[in-house]
């Protein structure tokens, strides 16, 4: 079994951007507000049916694909559903700043929303603008009730000035456990990695289309704030969610990309040139730059830049060849037997 190519996916949201993504992925943009793709998704957009899932040149949805054969896709029993992948890869390219938000754990998602999933999520650096930052934590203790009075007079200025500000540059790594407040500016476009759900608490809709009533996961701001932290997040834990591996060339051997807390969540690699084999497992391989193959026992498959691959685990072990740079998502370290509650009868 080979790795399926998948044609682009735009999706259309309230942020504008994507004019890097239409370049890497050769389209033209109908709109400056397709921001986002989601690459090899078996998941859709909160309260949507389809959006965001991934189709094959075909027309047919990689989620039916790998219901149908779950086996050769992830060679393993377990997961959410029988369409689980353990992962969701997204290109982000905002040219607008995201607003403030928050993201629930595996715990708050069990108990609230019937999803073994949370999500955590991290972000690879692929190109920014002079000076762009990520926010990512509070830069010291707030208090619950302040933060919820903020939050109703949609205070973002507040909201911001309280946060750790990082400012990137490309081949940085940044890990955002659930639970930890976030923000992205505008002029940043990355890869994001996370665990494949959609579940967003918005603490500043006023920069959305969204209103306050769409920004608590159907659930209420009673419900939901819990699952926001208040904590500071120091110098010494915010820098244990950074990494600067991919600020130096991809070569031959297969390495992480992001800190090793992200390893339970999902895995982010790159590679380039003619590689060392890479072990058999589902992934979801986006072709940066040049052209090669992928090549195993089962066949070889040319890529060239711009395009993306969904590689099912029956494609056995794999190595890259040729003069491509790539980068390659996977689930997390013991998937599917590290999600509580997942098994698939």
């Amino acid at each position: 079994m080979k790795p399926v190519l998948l044609p682009p996916n735009p999706v259309q949201h309230f942020y504008r951007g994507g004019d890097r993504i239409a370049a890497l992925r050769g389209i033209v943009p109908e709109t400056d507000r397709q921001p986002e793709e989601w690459l090899g998704s078996t998941v859709s957009r909160f309260g949507s049916d389809e959006i965001g899932l991934a189709v094959t040149d075909d027309g047919a949805f990689l989620r039916d694909l790998v219901t149908a054969d779950r086996a050769a896709w992830v060679g393993a029993r377990g997961g959410r559903d029988a369409a689980d992948l353990g992962i969701l890869v997204k290109l982000l390219d905002a040219r607008q700043r995201l607003p403030v938000h928050v993201h629930p754990d595996r715990g708050f998602a069990s108990a609230h929303l019937g999803c073994p999933y949370g999500k955590t999520e991290a972000w690879y650096v692929l190109e920014t603008e002079d000076d762009c930052a990520v926010h990512v934590g509070w830069n010291q203790a707030v208090d619950r009730d302040e933060l919820d009075r903020r939050r109703d007079a949609q205070d973002s200025e507040w909201m911001l000035a309280h946060m750790n500000h990082v400012v990137v540059r490309p081949g940085m790594g940044v890990l955002v456990p659930a639970g930890t407040v976030h923000a992205i500016d505008g002029g940043i476009f990355v890869a994001e990695v996370q665990e494949p759900t959609d579940f967003s608490i918005l603490l500043e809709w006023s920069v959305t289309t969204s209103t306050r009533e769409e920004s608590h996961l159907d659930l209420g701001f009673d419900t939901v704030m819990p699952a926001v932290s208040t904590e500071k997040l120091d110098a010494d834990a915010l820098d244990a969610l950074i990494s600067a591996v991919g600020t130096t060339p991809a070569g031959p051997a297969f390495r992480s990309l992001m800190p090793d807390a992200a390893d339970p969540y999902f895995r982010l690699f790159d590679a380039a040139g003619d590689t060392v084999p890479r072990d058999a497992g589902f992934a979801v391989v986006l072709v940066r730059e040049g052209a090669g193959a992928l090549v195993s026992d089962a066949g070889t498959v040319d890529v060239e830049r711009g395009q993306v691959y969904a590689v099912p685990h029956a494609f056995g072990a794999w190595r890259l060849t040729g003069g491509a740079e790539i980068l390659v998502g996977a689930p997390g370290a013991g998937w599917p037997g590290t999600l509580n509650g997942g098994d698939v009868r």
